[in-house]
């Protein structure tokens, strides 16, 4: 397997639904990186961990990844369908509702 599906897999493995009672913490150090459920959350997290600084620039200014607002932590803190992975220092965070 090369280095990338290697990343890759990594990052599959550390991926888990979780409440937000657990990304308080985070939150509170300014770690918590807010990811569009337009995007699939393991190639954000690739591009982080690669350090990909022009396509993460981009979802930034595409609006598609930013820090957590406070607006949006407080709206999360009732929700459930949230997905998380470490990409240190950050923590990826995307909404994922349950489709019926």
């Amino acid at each position: 397997m090369n280095q990338k599906n290697e990343l890759k897999q990594k990052i599959l493995s550390e991926t888990a639904k979780i409440d937000w009672s657990a990304l308080e913490t985070f939150y509170a150090k300014g770690s918590v990186i807010w990811v569009s459920s337009n995007v699939d959350l393991i190639d954000i997290a690739m591009k982080f961990a690669e350090d990909d600084t022009a396509s993460i620039q981009n979802l930034l200014v595409s609006g598609e990844i930013e820090k957590m607002t406070p607006e949006k932590a407080r709206k999360w803190q009732q929700q459930s369908g949230l997905w998380a992975t470490v990409v240190a220092p950050w923590v990826l965070v995307q909404h994922r509702p349950k489709i019926n």
